[in-house]
């Protein structure tokens, strides 16, 4: 008569279990940190100066607006939807903004062609401003690192910037949501009579 015999049942490695309790424990997870704000003036502060070629073969300068409110925005790129958005909404605040003595200079990276190009399509007779070289955006604190697609580049973060009459800064938006950003500015600019 066979007998069946059961399976042994293996008792786990001394070396496994030796290993398993010298494992170091998992590290907690870390908190993200809170985004670092922007550099760049603050509320209350005095404007940077600047000066560039804007459209309309003209150029646009701190110096020249001495005296005068105004507001000075940062855009992404010409004639790209959020940016064509933003500055159309300007552009039909242009008779409120004018009543309150505000004047607008918009300021992107992009050479003047496709500026001119942009302000042509779109009829936008206020001036559009290159700062190529970025030393506005700079200044500005709004030439800061971005992300796409997990690639990180440096481009131009949407703020603005209401400088009153005295030249310092009035107000500041960071991250400007372009179909809010008129009708902000209408408010803020009111403020500074």
């Amino acid at each position: 008569m066979a007998t069946t015999r059961k399976p042994a049942v293996k008792a786990a490695p001394a070396k496994k279990e030796a290993a398993a309790k010298a494992a170091p424990a998992k590290k907690p997870a870390v908190p993200k940190a809170a985004p670092v704000p922007a550099a760049g003036p603050a509320e209350g502060a005095v404007a940077p100066s600047w000066s560039m070629p804007a459209s309309g073969g003209r150029t646009v300068s701190s110096a020249a607006l001495k005296g005068k409110p105004y507001l000075l925005y940062f855009y992404p790129k010409a004639d790209t939807p959020g940016c064509t958005k933003q500055a159309c909404g300007v552009q039909e605040a242009l008779p409120q903004l004018g009543k309150i003595g505000l004047e607008v200079i918009g300021v992107s990276p992009d050479p003047i062609p496709p500026i001119e190009k942009f302000a042509a399509k779109y009829r936008l007779t206020f001036p559009l401003a290159s700062d190529a070289d970025q030393k506005v955006a700079t200044a500005y604190g709004t030439w800061v690192e971005k992300s796409m697609y997990g690639k990180t580049y440096m481009g131009m973060e949407r703020s603005s910037f209401l400088v009153d009459a005295d030249g310092k800064i009035a107000k500041v938006w960071r991250k400007v949501k372009p179909e809010e950003h008129a009708a902000q500015v209408i408010e803020a600019a009111k403020a500074l009579k």
